[in-house]
């Protein structure tokens, strides 16, 4: 997962999602890029929006976490589909990148590793 600081300069999306629009209605043609944002760190509804984008849509492109994304969202992020995030502006970025080391696997399936640990 790639890590940014808010005062980066990035590429513009191709796509910004607001955290309450439907991503399966979305037109993904010549998309490559996709922004999903957190206007708080606790609606998670952009979690939900990524694993649809990978899972029912099956877009390979870069899903980019924006808005109010703390350092230990970013495992979970990861694994729900999430490629890129934009940290908040209080973030370590360091920090960011060592917790996403922290873990060498998971038990449960996700979008990286859809099978469980118990069926590989």
């Amino acid at each position: 997962m790639e890590l940014h600081t808010s005062t980066d300069i990035l590429k513009a999306a191709d796509l910004q999602l607001t955290n309450d629009a439907d991503p399966m209605a979305a037109s993904l043609d010549s998309v490559h890029t996709i922004e999903l944002h957190f206007p708080a760190f606790s609606d998670g509804r952009a979690f939900s929006q990524a694993l649809m984008l990978r899972r029912r849509c099956g877009f390979k492109g870069d899903i980019r976490a924006t808005g109010d994304v703390l350092v230990d969202q970013l495992s979970q992020m990861q694994r729900c589909g999430f490629s890129s995030a934009v940290l908040r502006a209080d973030q370590n970025l360091a920090k960011g990148q060592e917790l996403l080391a922290h873990f060498s696997g998971f038990y449960q399936g996700d979008v990286i590793q859809p099978q469980p640990l118990f069926a590989r």
